[in-house]
C-alpha cells in the first residue's frame, strides 16, 4: 500500500465512522420521530451509546489525521514516498483497530486498547517524520 493510498483510506474511515452515527439520525429526524435539531452539541446525549462512541472515534480521527496527512503530503513534496510507505499502511491499521475498540466499548481493557493503538500511531508517524529528516 503507498503512502497516498494510505491517507485515502483513512479519509475514507472517517466517512464511514460519520456514516455509524449520522445515518441513523436522517429517517428520524424526515419522520419526525426526533426534532431536527435534536441533537446540537449544547444538549445531552440522546443516541444510543454505540452511536456516541461512533461519533467520539470519527472525532478522534479528524484530530490526527491533519498530521498524518500532513506528513505524508510533504513527503511526496519531497519524492521521498518510498520513507513513508509502509509505515503510512500501519498508521491506517492501527487508526481503524482503535476506532473499532472505540465503538465497541468502555471497558478498562478497551479503554486500555485504544491507548495502545493511539500510541502506536504516534510512534509510526514519528518514525515517517524521522526517516524523512535523517536518511
Amino acid at each position: 500500500m503507498t503512502a497516498y493510498t494510505a491517507v485515502l483510506l483513512y479519509a475514507g474511515w472517517m466517512l464511514i465512522l460519520a456514516l455509524i452515527y449520522a445515518s441513523p439520525r436522517v429517517p428520524q429526524a424526515l419522520t419526525g420521530a426526533k426534532p431536527i435539531d435534536s441533537w446540537e452539541r449544547n444538549k445531552q446525549p440522546i443516541d444510543a451509546p454505540v452511536l456516541q462512541r461512533a461519533k467520539s472515534a470519527h472525532l478522534n480521527c479528524i484530530e490526527n489525521f491533519a498530521v498524518f496527512a500532513s506528513v505524508v503530503v510533504v513527503a511526496g513534496l519531497m519524492d521521498r514516498l518510498d520513507v513513508v510507505n509502509t509505515l503510512a499502511a500501519f498508521v491506517l491499521y492501527a487508526r481503524i483497530a482503535q476506532s473499532l475498540v472505540h465503538i465497541s466499548g468502555t471497558s478498562f481493557v478497551q479503554i486500555l486498547l485504544r491507548a495502545t493503538f493511539f500510541l502506536i500511531q504516534i510512534v509510526l508517524v514519528l518514525m515517517m517524520v524521522y526517516g524523512l529528516l535523517f536518511s
